[in-house]
Formats: structure tokens, sequence, C-alpha cells
């Protein structure tokens, strides 16, 4: 057994395509709007957008607990902040080593976004 996708909930799917194919820059594998549903090539695992529908209405805007690991934190929070995207939190050294910043998307979803490599070597 392998984890193979997550997903997130989303209100709106073409907006939510846009942020995350255009904006943070991951691969539209699939978009089936009759559906209410994209997936994106994220690494190993892919992530995909969906429309609640009123089961999990409430599961939009919130922490998600997912992670995005850049190369470069400084670098990827400049660009994505000159794109208009929403950060939580900035850039900073956590107490247990990590280096990390919070990003929200357009409707509120929050991410992890890491520099992996400088905790791990």
């Amino acid at each position: 057994m392998k984890l193979a996708y997550v997903n997130v909930f989303v209100t709106d799917l073409d907006r939510a395509v846009a942020f995350y194919g255009d904006t943070l820059g991951l691969a539209l594998e699939f978009a089936s709007p009759e559906h209410g549903y994209a997936s994106f090539s994220a690494g190993p695992v892919r992530l995909g957008v969906s429309l609640p529908g009123t089961a999990h209405a409430d599961l939009v805007g919130r922490p998600t607990g997912i992670g995005l690991e850049v190369a470069d934190l400084e670098a990827e929070h400049a660009r994505l902040s000159a794109l208009g995207v929403r950060f939580t939190m900035p850039p900073a050294r956590q107490p247990w080593g990590g280096y990390m910043a919070m990003l929200a998307d357009p409707d509120g979803n929050q991410f992890y976004l890491d520099q992996v490599a400088d905790v791990h070597g």
C-alpha cells in the first residue's frame, strides 16, 4: 500500500485549477468540471481539488496538513508573494530546526511550504 493522492475541497474549480496550475506551477493531469474535480502531479503523490458538495462544505478554508517542498524557500516565497499568494506565516526557522512558511489558496486552505533539504541535508 502507498499514498497515491490527497484531496482539498474548493468552492470554485476553475479558480482552483488556475491557482494550483498557473500560480503554484503544478502540472494539471486532468480536470473534470462535470464531476467537480481536477488532479495535479505533485511528485509521487497527486493533489486533487474537489467541489465539496453539502457533505464536505465545512472542509473548505482550513489547514490541510499538506506540506509542499521547495529547494529555496526565500525565492519561492518572493515569487508567490509577487503573484498575490497570501502567506499566513512568512518563512521562519522552526524550534525543531525546520525552515518553513504557510500559504493559503483562494479558498483559505492552508499549506506548509518547506525547504526540506535545509533540515535533512
